[in-house]
């Protein structure tokens, strides 16, 4: 098998990623066609939809996250209507009556939880990226390469019954060695760049406005030199 790997979704330039990427859905109910990057047995799926036109869900199947990379795309339930551009992110969570509407050649960058559940708390959560932050742990002393940086961070949608954590977090720059993600991870970059060392041994950049999933278990080395804010999304 394979050893896991990150990849890079989508880019805040538009310019292609070497990504391989697999056409499909996530399952029957599924209303995107998508570009599937990640799509392991344990039910967390990362990748990127392009799409234009309505879309109309009674009940979401999934609890997903998006970040839209390209056009306007406006979601509506019953709660209200959230209207997302390039940079934005959202949360629509599993059993959410929804609209989708993608203006011509919409992008964004997903992750899904698909993971059947009997209980599910339906609706649309935003996630400003200005989000005001408490202070959180610091990455271990054991893998730090660097002073202890400064870390912050706030949850703003969770999901008890599958593990699933969304939300803002912020650091100062430091340096960690490579050890295997603990978590599945989407990162979408809202400042700042971080260099990660991948399972090859080569290095990829995220700048701000890409996007990056990585899967539990990847060797992950850390190095930024600037300040990082960032939409992340664990499992």
């Amino acid at each position: 098998m394979l050893e896991p790997t990150a990849v890079l979704l989508a880019n805040a330039d538009g310019s292609p990623v070497l990504t391989k990427f697999t056409p499909g859905s996530l399952g029957t109910n599924d209303p995107f066609e998508r570009h599937i990057a990640y799509f392991g047995p344990d039910d967390i799926a990362a990748g990127v939809v392009q799409a234009s036109g309505q879309f109309s869900v009674d009940e979401y199947p999934y609890s997903e996250t998006i970040v839209i990379h390209a056009g306007q795309v406006t979601l509506q339930s019953q709660d209200g209507t959230l209207q997302l551009n390039p940079g934005d992110s959202a949360v629509i969570a599993r059993g959410t009556s929804v609209q989708v509407e993608a203006q011509p050649d919409s992008l964004w960058a997903f992750c899904a939880d698909t993971q059947p559940v009997e209980a599910c708390n339906p609706g649309l959560t935003t996630l400003p990226p200005q989000t005001l932050l408490s202070p959180s742990a610091a990455p271990g002393t054991e893998i730090l390469l660097s002073p202890a940086p400064q870390c912050r961070s706030h949850t703003l949608f969770v999901e008890d019954a599958t593990n699933l954590r969304i939300g803002v977090w912020d650091s100062t720059p430091y340096t960690r060695r490579a050890r295997p993600h603990m978590l599945h991870e989407l990162m979408h970059l809202i400042e700042g760049s971080v260099t990660l060392q991948v399972a090859d041994g080569t290095h990829l950049t995220v700048n701000t406005g890409d996007t990056v999933f990585v899967p539990r278990g990847t060797p992950c080395a850390w190095k930024s030199s600037v300040y990082v804010r960032k939409f992340y999304v664990c499992k």
